[in-house]
C-alpha cells in the first residue's frame, strides 16, 4: 500500500525516536494493564479483610506504576510528535524538489491548484496518521489482547461479552470505512477545485473588477465550496453515526457487566474486586478499540492523500537532467529544423525553424499573434525540448548543459514580468547573488529605472510585494530587464519585454542595451517594428515557420509578411 510504503520510507531516519515510542508506549500499555488487577487486590484482600498495612503498600504499588504509566505516556507521545512533525516536514520539501525538477510542461499537467494542495493538505493527513499510528499501534493491540487475557484470568465466565461487544465495535468500524473511502477521495478533488478558483481570482481581481464579474466569480466560488461542504457533510454525518454508535456499545456492555456479574456475585461465584477489575478491563479493551477507530477512520483519506503525494513524487521529469559537460567556448543561438508542439494540440506550434543568431549581434523575432514567437524564445533556456530538431549555443546541444550551466550563459526577461516579494535588491540579485549596490545601479541605469528607483525612500531596499503589485507595469517591466542585466549573462532573451514602455524610454532603452549587452547574444521578440528595426538581423514567422530574414530594408523590399506588419502599424499609428 502506497500509504504505508511512504509512511516507512520517510520514517527510517528517525529510527531512534521511532524505537522510543514503541518502548515508552509498551511501558504505558503494561503499567495501564496491572493497575485494574491491583486494584481489585485492594478491594479483596485488603478492604474485605480490614487489612490496612496490605492497602498502603498496595497503594504505593499503584501509586508507582500510576507514574510510571503517565511518564511513559508522555515521553511517547513527545518523541511521536517529532517524529511525525520531521515526516511531514521531509515530504513538504521532498515534494517541492520534485516540483522544481519538473518542467513547465509537467507541472501544468498537475496544475498549480493541486500541487499546493499536494503539499500542504495532503502531507498535513498522512502526518496526522503517522502520529496516530505512533501513540497507538503498541497500545492498542496491546490493550486489547492484554484487557482480554487479563479479563479472562478475573472471571472466564464473563468472556462472553467480550466475544460479542469486541466484533460488534469491528464490524462498525468496516462498515464506515468502506462509505468514507470513495468519500474522501471526493473531498480532496473538491478542496483542489476551491484553491484553484481561489487562486485564479486572487492572482486576477484587477481583471474581474475591471469587467464588474464579481458576482459571476463569486458564483463560481459558491459553487466550489458547496461541493466541498456537501461531501464533508456526507463524511460528518457518518461520523456522527459513529460516536453514537459506539458509545452505546460501550454502555451497554457496562450494563451487561454489572448486570450479569452482580448475578455471579450474589451466587458467590466471584468477588467483587473481580467484578469491578473486569469492568475496568472491559472499558480498556473498548476504549482502545475506540483510539484504534480513530486511528483506522483517518487510513482512507489519509491513503488518499499517499497516492496524490505519490503520483507527484514518482513523477518523471520530461526533461532529462544532464550532468552537464565543458561550457561552450562561442555563443552562438542555433535553431536547426526544430519543431515543437503542445500536448493535445492540432498542429505543431514552430515547424522545421532553422536559424543562427551570432554573438555580438542583435536577432529580433517578428510575426503575428500565435505564430510561435515566445515558444521559440523558451526552447533556448530549455523551458521546454524540442520534438525535432536542435537548438545548440556555441555548437553545444542544449540538452548537454544542465541548469546550473544554463543559468550562466542565459538571461530571460518573460512577456509577463514577475517579481518577488522582498526589495529592489533583492529582486535585481536573484540571478547572481553577489552583485553589489554599484553593479545593481548601472543595471538600473541600462534598464531606464534608475530614477523611479532613487525617488523611493529607501532605494534599493525598497519592498517589493509578490509579483511586483505595488509598482506600475512599465516599472515592473523595467525591473526585470534590470534583474536580467545584473546578471551579466552570454545570451540575452527579450520576450516582448518593452511592450509597457512608452516611445521615448523605449528608444533610451534600446540606445543603452546596445553598449550594456556589447559583445552577447541578443535576441529580441517584440510587437511594434519600431524596437527591432535596428536589429542586425530579423526573423519573420508565421504559422510556426520562417517566411523571410533579413535587415528590416532588405524585409521590407521583399518580404510581404513583413511588409504587412509594418504597414499596419503605420496605418494605425497614423489612425492615431
Amino acid at each position: 500500500m502506497k500509504l504505508f510504503r511512504l509512511a516507512i520510507r520517510h520514517a527510517k531516519p528517525y529510527w531512534v525516536w521511532v524505537t522510543a515510542v514503541l518502548v515508552l508506549q509498551l511501558i504505558s500499555t503494561i503499567a495501564a494493564l496491572y493497575l485494574p488487577s491491583l486494584n481489585a487486590q485492594i478491594i479483596d484482600q485488603g478492604i474485605s479483610k480490614g487489612d490496612t498495612d496490605f492497602i498502603w503498600s498496595t497503594g504505593m504499588t499503584m501509586i508507582i506504576v500510576c507514574f510510571v504509566q503517565v511518564a511513559a505516556a508522555i515521553g511517547g507521545i513527545y518523541f511521536g510528535a517529532r517524529t511525525a512533525m520531521a515526516i511531514g516536514r521531509d515530504l513538504r520539501r521532498e515534494v517541492y524538489y520534485r516540483v522544481n525538477a519538473l518542467g513547465a510542461l509537467d507541472v501544468s499537467r498537475f496544475g498549480t491548484a493541486t500541487l499546493i494542495t499536494r503539499n500542504t493538505n495532503d502531507v498535513q493527513q498522512v502526518q496526522m496518521l503517522v502520529l496516530m499510528t505512533l501513540n497507538f499501534m503498541v497500545s492498542t493491540p496491546i490493550m486489547c489482547i492484554g484487557g482480554i487475557v487479563m479479563a479472562l484470568r478475573e472471571d472466564i465466565g464473563l468472556s462472553w461479552l467480550l466475544w460479542v461487544s469486541v466484533p460488534l465495535l469491528f464490524i462498525v468500524v468496516g462498515f464506515l470505512v468502506v462509505r468514507l473511502l470513495p468519500l474522501f477521495r471526493e473531498m480532496q478533488d473538491r478542496i483542489d477545485s476551491v484553491n484553484g478558483v481561489l487562486r485564479e481570482q486572487i492572482v486576477g481581481i484587477r481583471v474581474i473588477r475591471a469587467f464588474v464579474r464579481e458576482k459571476f466569480e463569486s458564483e463560481r466560488y459558491r459553487d466550489a465550496n458547496t461541493n466541498l461542504t456537501r461531501v464533508s457533510v456526507r463524511v460528518g454525518n457518518l461520523f456522527v453515526l459513529m460516536f453514537p454508535a459506539i458509545m452505546m456499545i460501550l454502555h451497554l456492555a457496562t450494563a451487561a457487566v454489572l448486570w450479569f456479574g452482580g448475578h455471579r456475585v450474589d451466587a458467590g461465584q466471584m468477588q467483587i474486586g473481580s467484578l469491578t477489575a473486569f469492568l475496568q478491563y472491559l472499558l480498556q479493551i473498548l476504549v482502545a478499540v475506540m483510539m484504534g477507530v480513530f486511528m483506522v477512520m483517518m487510513i482512507p483519506r489519509a491513503a488518499i492523500s499517499a497516492e496524490r503525494l505519490d503520483d507527484v513524487l514518482s513523477a518523471e521529469p520530461s526533461l532529462a537532467v544532464p550532468a552537464g559537460r565543458e561550457l561552450p567556448a562561442g555563443h552562438d543561438v542555433e535553431f536547426s529544423s526544430v519543431s515543437f508542439g503542445y500536448p493535445g494540440a492540432e498542429r505543431p506550434v514552430l515547424n522545421n525553424v532553422s536559424f543562427t543568431a551570432q554573438a555580438g549581434k542583435t536577432t529580433a523575432i517578428v510575426g503575428s499573434t500565435g505564430a510561435g514567437k515566445s515558444t521559440l524564445l523558451n526552447l533556448i533556456p530549455r523551458l521546454f525540448d524540442p520534438q525535432g530538431g536542435s537548438v545548440s549555443i556555441g555548437g553545444v546541444d542544449v540538452n548537454e548543459l544542465n541548469r546550473k550551466q544554463m543559468a550562466g550563459l542565459v538571461g530571460l526577461v518573460p512577456q509577463k514580468p514577475y517579481l518577488f516579494s522582498g526589495t529592489v535588491s533583492s529582486n535585481l540579485k536573484f540571478g547572481r547573488p553577489d552583485a553589489d549596490d554599484d553593479d545593481l545601479w548601472e543595471a538600473l541605469r541600462v534598464a531606464q529605472a534608475k530614477d523611479f528607483v532613487q525617488e523611493k525612500p529607501k532605494q534599493l531596499q525598497a519592498p517589493i510585494a509578490q509579483g511586483g503589485t505595488n509598482v506600475s507595469g512599465g516599472q515592473r517591466q523595467r525591473l526585470c530587464i534590470a534583474r536580467a542585466l545584473a546578471a551579466r549573462p552570454k545570451i540575452f532573451l527579450f520576450d516582448d519585454s518593452f511592450s509597457a514602455l512608452d516611445v521615448t524610454t523605449d528608444q533610451r532603452l534600446r540606445e543603452s542595451l546596445h553598449e550594456a549587452t556589447s559583445g552577447a547574444t541578443v535576441i529580441i521578440v517584440a510587437q511594434r517594428i519600431s524596437t527591432i528595426r535596428e536589429a542586425d538581423h530579423i526573423i519573420v514567422l508565421d504559422g510556426g515557420e520562417v517566411v523571410g530574414s533579413g535587415t528590416h530594408d532588405e524585409l521590407l523590399e521583399g518580404n510581404e509578411t513583413y511588409r504587412e506588419i509594418v504597414e499596419s502599424q503605420m496605418s494605425i499609428e497614423g489612425a492615431a
